[in-house]
């Protein structure tokens, strides 16, 4: 009997085309490199200097330096997948932002900062990768999300808005990409071992650590175990699978 199930491997995303946001640290270089071994053909933006060690470390990645909060951004990083690659078939919107403050300490200033990059860059992105996917008969778009997207954080007014306001855009997306064949999907993520809070807080290593008994399973995500979750919502396996919020938070949610 022939198995119709696709399988993981070096060619899982061979002929395919992905974007990653926020690739050069963390879950978004875990990711491109994940897609990179699979076979996909990859494009990768990032705002840090790193995302140049990147294109040496995987070799045939097309680096773009940008703001996912800009128009020009979103629209000249899907435009070099077209010209490098011939079109595009995934995109992974995993560039964010954090920000602990209670809601009475957080100013204006902080709530757009935030909101900017976690839900104004992945619309923008979602807007012009929807243009090149409708042209290719089709896509696959998942979101670095958290379990702040479905529920409150304490000291996280705009970062909790900003994920409940990414999970929303992206069943929206769901429901117009499934007539187009595209389908969007988000990872919740729960609390995951990366430099995310570095630039906000010099404890942030021991702060993360601390955050290990809220998860059932005892400990924070690694980086590559989000980034596997997030190739599994745009690869054939999951192909009947659009508009989902998924949890990957060591069972966080669960209570």
């Amino acid at each position: 009997m022939i198995s119709t199930t696709p399988s993981t491997g070096a060619a899982e995303f061979a002929g395919k085309t992905a974007l990653v946001t926020g690739a050069a640290r963390g879950i978004g270089k875990e990711t491109a490199s994940l897609l990179h071994t699979r076979g996909a053909h990859v494009v990768a933006l990032d705002t840090r200097p790193e995302l140049a060690v990147l294109s040496e470390e995987l070799p045939g990645v097309v680096t773009v330096t940008g703001d996912v909060t800009a128009e020009e951004s979103a629209t000249r990083a899907v435009g070099a997948a077209v010209d490098a690659f011939g079109g595009l078939d995934i995109l992974v919107n995993n560039a964010g932002r954090t920000l602990n403050k209670p809601v009475t300490h957080t100013t204006a200033r902080d709530w757009d900062s935030v909101m900017d990059v976690n839900a104004r860059g992945a619309f923008l992105f979602a807007r012009e990768a929807f243009r090149a996917m409708e042209e290719r008969g089709g896509g696959a778009i998942v979101s670095t999300g958290s379990y702040a997207s479905t529920v409150g954080l304490p000291e996280g007014v705009a970062y909790s808005a900003s994920k409940g306001a990414l999970a929303q855009l992206t069943k929206v997306l769901a429901l117009e990409g499934g007539p187009l064949g595209i389908r969007a999907n988000l990872v919740a993520a729960g609390v995951v071992e990366t430099d995310f809070l570095d630039t906000f807080r010099p404890d942030s290593r021991a702060y993360l650590a601390s955050f290990a008994d809220v998860h059932p399973l005892g400990r924070v995500a690694q980086p590559r175990e989000i980034a596997e979750v997030l190739c599994f919502l745009v690869s054939p396996r999951s192909a009947f699978v659009t508009g989902a919020v998924l949890p990957a938070d060591g069972g966080f949610t669960a209570a």
